[in-house]
């Protein structure tokens, strides 16, 4: 049997970024609780993102990332950036097996990709 798991971020402020990650991510943003604000997929089929308040800022490129799928890439990172990421890549990067992903940035720098096609793409 798999374990459970949710991903959290840390973060400076949970409340300022909560809306990105939540409109990002198409989920709900429940109440803050001291130092966590957790955003749930209101299908019930992705795991929670857990945004935790820490005094220290990022440092560095993140060892751990989310790739977010999509049909149309650059569809989606425009409405990324329309809600406050940046584009990281200029152009969409070319994997090994054909795939395709545009690196952006939340607004507080944390880094994730938006990825052509789905979770199946990666198994090739």
């Amino acid at each position: 049997m798999g374990f459970a798991f949710v991903v959290t971020l840390d973060c400076a402020d949970p409340h300022r970024l909560a809306p990105f990650w939540a409109e990002a991510l198409r989920y709900h943003a429940n109440p803050y609780h001291a130092p966590y604000l957790t955003l749930t997929d209101p299908t019930g089929r992705s795991p929670e993102l857990v945004l935790q308040k820490v005094p220290e800022p990022k440092q560095g490129k993140n060892r751990m990332h989310l790739d977010l799928f999509g049909n149309d890439i650059e569809a989606e990172a425009r409405r990324m950036e329309s809600l406050g990421a940046r584009r990281l890549s200029k152009e969409p990067v070319l994997g090994p097996t054909g795939d395709r992903w545009i690196v952006m940035a939340d607004p507080d720098g944390n880094e994730f990709c938006v990825c052509q096609g789905d979770v199946t793409t990666l198994e090739r």
